[in-house]
């Protein structure tokens, strides 16, 4: 069990029916509420680490916000994806590290266990796996020779759970869908994705890379019957529109990707994606943010993206659920005013609570991020927020 040491513009949006009316409780009550409301405020300190692990950092550079490195032990930061676990824990992912495959040869892929306390504004870390490949699924070379995976091998960024228990996992190195078991093992080799080569698997095939780095499958999203993935790449794929972004289908059944696929738009070609989870067989919630941090964080909105495209534009429709630069915090949760923002470079994880109530986390980029206060660590922020009214989703996606 690891211990806490502390230490642009809306374009192409369509305005769609949302059904967002009906009762929704604010912090506990039952007034009804006319604009998404903070109902929960709780954090992890940014210098939380996997005591007795291993020391990590040996190669980080830049601003580290007053943190020396190498650390003694494995952060517990970087959260990228998040899954409820329905007994008041989640899993939520930690990525590949410390931005870049040079630097984080040291930083171990692992899924947390985590329950966050509202009641006293805590986060407990309960567990954790450390994902490996020990029966060799990977054919090219490995940062270790134990074949713990690294974030110098994969730059996991999403995750959903099949009804085995086993996840399935995005990566934006390949990009890749990757399949572990409950324990972390590696079960199937990486499934590339076809047409979309990004720079750290062009290097390993000898090939030009048709994307940039960092801008894989930030989101990743499980059909209610679990058959299939939808991943969604955070950047626009060489000869596409820019701005658009490809949400490919992948068949769970048959371990491949079906070609079938559609087109995600952004607000503004400048910004990026964070998550992308399912509400329904066609509906998908979507983290849209800017790169802005503190003053200069301007939009970090959730969208409703329907896969269904009713206005025939060949895009996915859009309607925005939440601006998080914009919460009504009428009982001033946390200890901020009356309206609450979410000022992070990199917001990547959202996952449905109920039919009215999300939850949303940041991605601390320990130990550089500093939007809550400037040269500051940032924490890592989990917020619930209730929605004026029903996302009306499936079942069967509910804990």
């Amino acid at each position: 069990m690891a211990k806490i040491k502390s230490g642009l513009a809306m374009a192409g949006a369509l305005t769609l029916t949302l059904t967002l009316a009906g009762t929704a409780s604010v912090a506990g009550g039952h007034d009804r509420i006319k604009t998404p409301t903070l109902t929960g405020f709780a954090a992890l300190p940014a210098a939380t680490f996997v005591l007795g692990s291993e020391p990590s950092g040996a190669k980080v550079t830049g601003n580290t916000n007053g943190y020396p490195v190498p650390f003694a032990d494995q952060p517990i930061q970087g959260f990228s994806g998040i899954l409820d676990n329905g007994d008041g824990s989640y899993d939520v992912l930690s990525d590949n590290g410390y931005g870049n495959q040079a630097n984080s040869g040291d930083f171990l892929l692992r899924v947390q266990r985590l329950a966050p306390a509202f009641a006293t504004g805590t986060v407990d870390v309960v567990g954790g796996i450390t994902l490996s490949d020990p029966n060799k699924k990977v054919t090219w070379p490995l940062t270790r020779a134990d074949r713990v995976l690294t974030g110098s091998d994969f730059d996991v960024e999403s995750i959903t759970r099949g009804v085995d228990g086993t996840y399935w996992i995005g990566d934006e190195f390949g990009p890749y869908i990757l399949h572990f078991d409950r324990g972390g093992q590696l079960l199937d080799a990486p499934v590339p994705t076809p047409g979309v080569i990004a720079p750290e698997q062009a290097a390993l095939l000898g090939v030009p890379a048709t994307t940039i780095s960092s801008k894989g499958f930030e989101g990743l999203a499980a059909t209610p019957d679990g058959r299939y993935l939808y991943g969604l790449l955070e950047g626009t794929v060489q000869g596409d529109t820019a701005g658009q972004l490809r949400f490919n289908e992948f068949d769970k059944r048959y371990g491949k990707f079906t070609g079938k696929r559609y087109l995600y738009q952004l607000g503004d070609p400048s910004l990026a994606i964070g998550d992308a989870i399912a509400v329904d067989e066609n509906r998908f919630l979507v983290i849209e943010r800017d790169g802005g941090q503190g003053s200069t964080a301007v939009i970090k909105r959730i969208y409703l993206a329907d896969k269904r495209d009713r206005n025939h534009d060949g895009l996915m429709d859009k309607t925005l659920v939440v601006d998080l630069m914009n919460i009504a915090n009428p009982r001033r949760l946390g200890g901020f005013g009356t309206t609450f923002t979410f000022p992070f470079q990199t917001i990547e994880d959202v996952v449905i609570l109920d039919e009215n109530t999300i939850a949303v986390l940041n991605d601390n980029n320990f130990p550089f991020s500093s939007g809550r206060t400037a040269n500051v660590a940032d924490n890592n922020e989990w917020i619930t927020i209730d929605l004026p009214g029903s996302l009306h989703p499936d079942k069967r996606l509910l804990k």
